[in-house]
């Protein structure tokens, strides 16, 4: 009857026989109590535990580092931590051995950082605290709903009560050739106006400040291609690669294919040669477009709610109190200096 299983259940019995396997092993080879191999109760009885162990089966103990077992339930517990497909991997005994030899070499190691005090370090202590905190958010998420799980009339429900938000305004691609004065843009401009796709990549290639370098094998007619953006008044609409001038400018090119009829200045002092490639139209995404993004969203908002929810009870029961003035007496370092890239800004397809 196997193959009315679901997939998820297909993996978690495959699970229990390669931890249950390597406890025979262990038994076989030690003589342990054989009766720790006999599964008792119904799966999902009150008796069963981690990986669908009894107690006394997770309770087996596979090796011993000083005073410090361990046993088949942190063995289970170290498979339930890993991706489903990286558990596949342990399925022979051989394989096995090697996770449990990798346990027993975490364990010595940790051992001896404690020895020599590295526990106290204080990145250590920030890590563990991290760890800590993931922990606590992980268990305050305990019973959020899956996207896939939301009832329907919710996410339909959702969709009619945020109508503005699935309202796309138009997009419009911007082509861009930077030169560094006026005197050389207003000079280029009317070969540019002349030119079709191919020959305004070629042009962008030969004179734009931001060409790629000698070695740029990629299609030419991208080069200069800073991706879509919205009409300046759309919150959503801006690319950190397009400057706020040529944003505006390119919704004053009449359509595709055209070149704005005067240079236009950056905030830096440099000047551009601006083209409109394409435009996508305004248009309202419909819900089949928008449901799965509707169903991340509601599952993403009751995560944040209950992560609130977590803080502000934390927060009533640890008061907290910030020092404003040492705050702003607070220096940030310079950021280093990034190299140069010898090739050029990166000319990928913008989104």
């Amino acid at each position: 009857m196997l193959h009315h299983l679901s997939p998820a259940t297909l993996l978690r019995q495959r699970h229990l026989l390669v931890v249950i396997g390597l406890a025979a092993a262990m038994v076989t080879a030690t003589g342990c109590r054989e009766d720790a191999l006999k599964k008792t109760g119904a799966a999902g009885s009150s008796d069963a535990t981690l990986a669908g162990l009894t107690p006394a089966q997770a309770g087996l103990v596979l090796a011993t580092v000083g005073d410090k077992n361990i046993t088949l339930g942190d063995f289970a517990a170290t498979l339930e931590r890993m991706d489903q497909f990286d558990r596949l991997r342990y399925q022979t005994p051989e394989r096995r051995r090697e996770l449990l030899d990798h346990m027993i070499t975490v364990e010595l190691l940790a051992r001896e950082a404690t020895r020599r005090g590295l526990d106290k370090d204080p990145d250590v202590q920030e890590g563990y605290r991290q760890i800590l905190r993931d922990t606590l958010l992980a268990e305050a998420r305990k019973g959020i709903r899956d996207p896939g799980n939301i009832p329907e009339a919710e996410v339909r429900a959702y969709y009619d009560a945020h109508q503005a938000d699935f309202q796309e305004p138009e997009r419009r691609r911007v082509g861009n050739i930077v030169l560094k004065d006026k005197e050389e843009a207003e000079k280029l401009l009317p070969e540019a106006e002349k030119a079709n796709t191919a020959q305004w990549g070629e042009l962008a290639l030969k004179y734009s400040l931001d060409a790629p370098g000698k070695n740029y094998k990629g299609p030419t007619e991208l080069v200069g291609d800073l991706g879509f953006v919205g009409p300046p008044s759309d919150p959503r609409g801006a690319n950190p690669r397009v400057p706020e001038e040529l944003r505006a400018a390119v919704f004053q090119i009449g359509a595709p294919g055209q070149v704005l009829d005067h240079p236009v200045a950056d905030s830096q002092g440099k000047w551009h040669i601006v083209r409109l490639i394409a435009r996508t139209e305004a248009h309202a995404r419909p819900y089949a477009e928008a449901e799965r993004m509707i169903r991340i969203t509601m599952t993403q908002q009751e995560i944040s709610a209950r992560e609130k929810a977590l803080e502000d009870e934390l927060r009533k029961k640890y008061p907290v109190t910030i020092d404003d003035g040492a705050l702003g007496e607070v220096k940030i370092p310079d950021a280093p200096t990034q190299p140069v890239n010898p090739h050029g800004p990166d000319m990928g397809h913008a989104p």
